[in-house]
């Protein structure tokens, strides 16, 4: 039994640990490192930009006439469906702007583009004793 104690006395017991100095056989020196990485990005977009109706209706020299025979103002007219544009003056220059556009989808863009980034790091170190 008293061996049994014994081992297991030195068991749990700390012991103590003893290191050797060691001695470098340089006295200076480098080091270098070159790290090289890329990073590709692909990115995608789709825009879509929506518009509200537009009816717009400019001229000179023009007259609107209306399906009644009757001369309209442009600025106050909300449907040219039924109307008819006369010139006024044949002999003076005319210009007529009717825009007209559904309310909805005006545009869409659509782009795609990479984007590649190459790094490079280069490290120099030095050290002496």
């Amino acid at each position: 039994m008293t061996m049994k104690r014994l081992l297991l006395l030195l068991l749990i017991s700390p012991l103590a640990a003893s290191a050797q100095s060691v001695t470098p056989n340089f006295t200076t020196g480098t080091m270098t490192q070159t790290v090289t990485a890329t990073q590709t990005v692909n990115e995608t977009s789709v825009i879509e930009r929506f518009g509200g109706d537009v009816n717009v209706w400019n001229g000179d020299n023009v007259e609107a006439i209306d399906i009644d025979g009757h001369s309209v103002d442009l600025a106050t007219t909300a449907d040219p469906t039924d109307l008819e544009f006369h010139i006024v003056d044949t002999a003076q220059p005319w210009q007529l702007e009717i825009t007209t556009r559904a309310a909805g989808l005006v545009e869409t863009v659509d782009t795609t583009r990479t984007i590649v980034t190459d790094t490079v790091t280069n490290t120099l170190s030095v050290f002496s004793q």
